[in-house]
């Protein structure tokens, strides 16, 4: 936990950051190479706001897990991989406040040794805190919100330089617009996050579930557990393995049932991708482990997921899940030969303005696919298509083809979160072309 330390009080010297980088990077699947070699590498929040008064335009960098050009930045970045220190534990308030390029993995393993856990966790830990905040990126769970919902405090620096807190308590509205912020509002130097007991996990895994199982049992089979997941790469119907993890207590071993809803246990740790080797996944079998040891679905230690891939993702109300399954399924010969696998999820409603689920419990669906961007490209349109009738939003740091007029009419606080916007960066400095493009296009 070298990385993890408890933040002093002593200020680090501003040195070494005037000057940017020059590196071309790209991001973490390969497939987005960023449009500047300016990036800057600060190792304070003084340095921080150095970089935003001297830039004329600025977006920042989290772990780079994004797929699309939510990041990008036609003229300088600022990574954030230095700020990535726990600030402060408040054992009285149950929070945690830390640095934003923390990433998930660093902090978990420190939560747990003081007896604290995260509500949630998505299926990677080696993503920041911050980059999976402004993202709304999730986990899995009917009655658990996405990764941003933890956050009760938020500090970032504006376009002028200046320090600006916002609390859930006190500043709800803005606080609520600028959460998952799309790394618009500002650069965020710290994140306040609610904190549960620690608390120990089992997973078990059941394989080959019929997808017309799910016909009256769909909304009772993603409630069967604290976090459920459900895998197919929509061949013959089926749902390829599903995913149970649920609180444990009293160093009891997970109860497997030899059937679920049709489905069989695994005998064996598997990967979601049965193909590929199960030594980078969590321990499942029903084996008892800390919160943070089963909640992902993989190690903080290995290659995450399967490596060189593509992703997307869209959300549509619960109420919908079974008849949007299917729906998709109906695509399966076009889909198939160009995926690793699909993730079916849910989300708890949320009160975030720019969440895919602001306001309505959703179910996420989520695509793994090879990295062949020309017929991803051409099999996204289809299935933003076939959804169409759910009204469903993308994930931000996903690859859609969604048009700016389709996307801006589902965002019903948009307008708003326009004004926040203006009020904290009125020329646009931290506007790029993602956001042109999708928020004002």
């Amino acid at each position: 936990m070298s990385s993890v330390l408890i933040a002093g009080t002593a200020i680090s010297p501003i040195s070494g950051c005037f000057s940017p980088k020059k590196e071309r990077m790209k991001n973490w699947a390969g497939n987005i190479e960023y449009s500047t070699d300016n990036v800057y590498y600060p190792k304070s929040i003084d340095e921080v706001k150095t970089i935003v008064k001297k830039c004329k335009k600025l977006r920042a960098l989290g772990s780079k897990h994004s797929f699309n050009r939510v990041a990008d930045s036609n003229d300088n970045q600022i990574s954030l991989e230095h700020l990535n220190k726990v600030v402060s534990l408040d054992e009285t308030n149950h929070t945690v406040t830390v640095e934003s390029g923390i990433k998930y993995g660093e902090l978990a393993p420190y939560l747990h040794q003081h007896g604290y856990a995260l509500q949630n966790l998505a299926s990677l830990p080696h993503i920041t805190v911050a980059g999976a905040v402004t993202t709304a990126t999730h986990g899995s769970g009917v009655t658990v919100g996405n990764l941003a919902t933890a956050v009760s405090g938020i500090e970032f620096i504006d376009a002028e330089g200046e320090e600006i807190q916002l609390t859930r308590k006190d500043n709800r509205e803005e606080f609520n617009g600028a959460v998952v912020g799309i790394g618009g509002v500002g650069i965020v130097t710290k994140l306040t996050l609610d904190l549960l007991p620690t608390f120990e996990m089992t997973q078990v895994v059941y394989m080959n579930l019929p997808m017309q199982a799910l016909e009256k049992n769909m909304l009772t089979v993603l409630s069967s557990g604290y976090s459920v997941s459900l895998f197919t790469n929509w061949a013959n119907r089926n749902i390829s393995e599903v995913w149970l993890k649920n609180r444990a207590e009293n160093g009891v071993k997970a109860t497997i049932l030899p059937e679920f809803y049709g489905a069989k246990a695994a005998t064996e740790n598997v990967h979601p991708v049965i193909t590929q080797s199960a030594e980078t996944v969590t321990d499942q079998m029903g084996i008892q482990g800390p919160w943070y040891e089963r909640m992902p679905h993989f190690k903080m230690g290995f290659k995450p997921s399967t490596g060189k891939e593509l992703q997307s993702e869209y959300f549509v109300g619960i109420e919908h899940a079974y008849e949007a399954m299917m729906a998709i399924e109906k695509l399966h010969e076009k889909i198939t030969p160009h995926l690793f696998i699909t993730e079916i999820r849910t989300v708890k409603a949320d009160d975030l303005w720019m969440s895919p689920c602001y306001k309505k419990d959703s179910v996420a669906f989520h695509f793994t696919w090879k990295q062949d961007i020309q017929a991803v490209n051409a099999i996204i349109p289809l299935i933003e298509q076939t959804l169409a009738k759910f009204s469903p939003r993308p994930h931000w740091a996903k690859i859609f083809t969604m048009s700016p007029t389709v996307l801006q009419s589902r965002i019903e606080k948009l307008e708003d979160f326009k004004a926040l916007l203006l009020k904290y960066d009125p020329k646009g400095k931290f506007r790029n072309e993602f956001m042109n493009k999708n928020l004002y296009g």
